[in-house]
C-alpha cells in the first residue's frame, strides 16, 4: 500500500503511513480493551463472587461512561487541538487500563471500567476525526479501511489472547499486557501524530452543540449510525451462545469462530477500504446490505449443522455486517465540516454506544431460553436486525441527498454548507 505525501496549512509534511498506523494502533488497544472482557466472565465472577448482572454491570460500564463523555465531548473537542486532545485521553485510558490490572476488588474493577471507557471511547471519536482532517477525500476510504482493520484484529487477537492468559496465569495478566502495549503507541504517537490546530478555537460550547444536533446532514448521519449498530448490536452477543443451543457447537470450539471470522475479515476490511475510494458509497451500503440481510436470516434459522458449515455461516454474517462501516464512516467523515467533525464524531460514537445497549436489551427480550435450553426468538431477533438493515441503506441514502459529494467516487468537494435546521 503506498500514499501520497500530504501537507498540512502550516505547510508541514504529514506522514500518511505513520498517522495511519498510530491511529490504527489506538483504535486496536481501545477495541481490544472492550472485546477483553467477553471471555474473563468466569474467572471475574468466581475470583470476586459476583452474580451474572453484576459481570453485565462491568461489561456496560466501558459503553455508559464512553456514550456520556462523547455527549459532553461534542461540545468542547473542536476547541482543542486534535493530537492533544488524542494524547491526553489516551493517556488516561492507559492509566485507568492499569488500574483495571491493579483492582483489588469489584467495585475498583468497575470505577477502573467506567474511567477506561470515558478515556477510551472519547479517544476513538477523535481517531476518526483525524482521518477525516489528514487524509485527502480521494484516498480516506482505503485510510478508513486500515484503522477499522482494528476491530477484526481485536477480534482475532482479543478473544483467544484473554481466555489463554487467563487460563495459564491469571485475569490480571490480561490487563497488564494491554497497559503494556498501549504505553508505547502513546508514546511514539506523541512524536509521529500530525498537529492541527482547531479552526474555530473561540467558539461558544452550547452553540457548537447545538449546530451539531440540529444540522440535519448532522441529525441524518446519527441515524445511519444508529441503523448500523441496532443491526448488529441484536445479534452479536446472542451468536456463540446460539451456535452452541440451538446448532449443537461444543464451547471449546467457539474460539474457531471468532478466529475465523476475525481472519477473514483482517483482509477483507482494507480491500472494502479500497472498494470505498472507486465506487459510489450508497451502492457500496447496497450491496453490502443486501449481502447482510441474506446472511442474517440464515445464521438466525440455522439447524444443527457441522463446525464447518457453521464457521462458514457465521463468518459470512460477520464480514458483510464489518463491510457496512468503512463506506458509512466514510461518507459521514466527507459530509461533516472540519469545523463540526471531532464534536460530531463524539456525539455520533455516544449514539453508537447507546443503540448497542437498546439492540441488546431488545434481542434480550426477544430472545428466552426454552426448558431443553434452546434459544427461541433468535429468528425474531435476526428479523429484527433485518429491518435495520434496509433503514441503514435508507438513511444513507438520505444523507446522499443533503449531501451528494460524500458518497462520490473519486475526490469529491470536501465542503458542506450551513445546513440549518429542517426535515430530517
Amino acid at each position: 500500500m503506498s500514499f501520497t505525501p500530504v501537507t498540512l496549512p502550516n505547510g508541514k509534511p504529514v506522514n500518511e503511513r505513520l498517522t495511519l498506523v498510530v491511529l490504527g494502533a489506538v483504535q486496536f488497544t481501545h477495541v481490544l480493551d472492550f472485546m477483553i472482557m467477553m471471555p474473563l466472565g468466569p474467572w471475574l465472577m468466581e475470583v470476586f463472587s459476583i452474580s451474572p448482572s453484576q459481570f453485565g454491570r462491568l461489561t456496560a460500564a466501558y459503553g455508559l461512561a464512553a456514550a456520556v463523555t462523547g455527549l459532553l465531548g461534542g461540545a468542547v473537542l473542536d476547541r482543542f487541538n486534535r493530537k492533544h486532545a488524542l494524547l491526553t485521553l489516551y493517556a488516561g485510558f492507559c492509566v485507568s487500563t492499569l488500574a483495571c490490572a491493579l483492582a483489588p476488588t469489584y467495585w475498583a474493577l468497575l470505577a477502573a471500567r467506567l474511567a477506561a471507557g470515558a478515556c477510551g471511547g472519547v479517544a476513538s471519536s477523535v481517531v476518526v476525526a483525524m482521518v477525516g482532517d489528514f487524509i485527502p477525500p480521494e484516498r480516506r476510504g482505503r485510510a478508513m479501511g486500515v484503522v477499522t482493520t482494528a476491530f477484526p484484529l481485536a477480534q482475532v487477537l482479543g478473544v483467544p489472547l484473554g481466555l489463554l492468559l487467563a487460563e495459564k496465569l491469571e485475569w490480571h495478566a490480561t490487563f497488564f499486557l494491554l497497559t503494556a502495549v498501549s504505553v508505547p503507541v502513546l508514546f511514539i504517537g506523541a512524536r509521529a501524530l500530525p498537529s492541527l490546530q482547531p479552526v474555530f478555537s473561540g467558539h461558544n460550547p452550547l452553540k457548537q452543540m447545538r449546530a451539531i444536533v440540529t444540522i440535519r446532514t448532522h441529525r441524518r448521519g446519527f441515524w445511519l449510525t444508529a441503523s448500523l449498530v441496532l443491526a448488529g448490536g441484536a445479534i452479536f452477543p446472542f451468536m456463540a451462545p446460539a451456535m452452541v443451543s440451538n446448532v449443537g457447537i461444543a464451547k471449546h470450539d467457539l474460539l474457531y469462530i471468532y478466529l475465523a471470522s476475525g481472519a477473514v475479515m483482517f483482509f477483507t476490511t482494507p480491500v472494502v477500504g479500497r472498494l470505498v475510494d472507486k465506487h459510489d458509497k450508497l451502492r457500496l451500503i447496497g450491496v453490502f446490505t443486501a449481502c447482510g440481510i441474506v446472511t442474517v436470516l440464515v445464521l438466525t434459522n440455522l439447524p444443527p449443522v457441522p463446525l464447518l458449515v457453521a464457521l462458514m455461516a457465521t463468518t459470512a454474517f460477520s464480514v458483510s455486517m464489518g463491510s457496512r462501516f468503512p463506506p458509512s464512516m466514510t461518507m459521514l467523515a466527507n459530509a461533516v465540516d472540519q469545523r463540526y467533525r471531532g464534536g460530531f464524531m463524539s456525539v455520533n460514537f455516544a449514539v453508537q454506544q447507546a443503540a448497542g445497549a437498546i439492540a441488546n436489551i431488545i434481542a434480550g427480550l426477544l430472545i428466552t431460553e426454552q426448558p431443553d435450553g434452546r434459544l427461541h426468538g433468535f429468528a425474531l431477533a435476526g428479523l429484527f436486525s433485518a429491518f435495520w438493515m434496509v433503514l441503514t441503506y435508507v438513511f444513507a441514502r438520505r444523507v446522499r441527498d443533503i449531501a451528494p459529494h460524500a458518497a462520490a467516487p473519486g475526490r469529491p468537494t470536501d465542503r458542506m454548507a450551513d445546513d440549518p435546521a429542517g426535515p430530517m
